[in-house]
């Protein structure tokens, strides 16, 4: 039996992270000091699309793209900017930027409610292709 569940792990993510509305991501979208990282599955992208100028950082690989000791770094990841997090609905991202946080990545934060309270706020999508 788990002795600790999804819904306080990400309580606790969310005691720790800087969250931010949809609204205010959508107002960062075109701010060339800030990058959107979607870490949802490829097949999410594909079935249900993108943000433009997001950066696709799928979160089975997001730790070993932020690690400089990494043989899978990423080297978006030392730009400097501000970077903002989301998945679907909120609840990976919340995990996600804690972890990154954790490891010393910053300025860090999520969208609250992801991908979906981006569409519902009115944010561009755009399809994403199979390569």
């Amino acid at each position: 039996m788990i002795t600790k569940g999804i819904k306080e792990l990400c309580a606790e993510a969310e005691a720790e992270i800087e969250t931010i509305t949809a609204e205010e991501a959508i107002k960062y979208a075109d701010d060339e000091t800030v990058q959107l990282i979607d870490i949802r599955d490829i097949r999410e992208l594909w079935r249900e699309g993108a943000i433009p100028g997001a950066m696709h950082a799928p979160r089975g690989m997001l730790e070993f793209w932020v690690d400089p000791e990494s043989p899978y770094y990423r080297e978006d990841f030392a730009s400097g900017k501000r970077f903002i997090f989301f998945c679907a609905g909120g609840l990976r991202s919340a995990l996600a930027t804690q972890t990154v946080q954790r490891m010393g990545l910053k300025p860090v934060t999520h969208i609250a409610g992801g991908f979906a309270a981006w569409k519902e706020a009115g944010g561009q999508t755009v399809a994403k292709e199979r390569k």
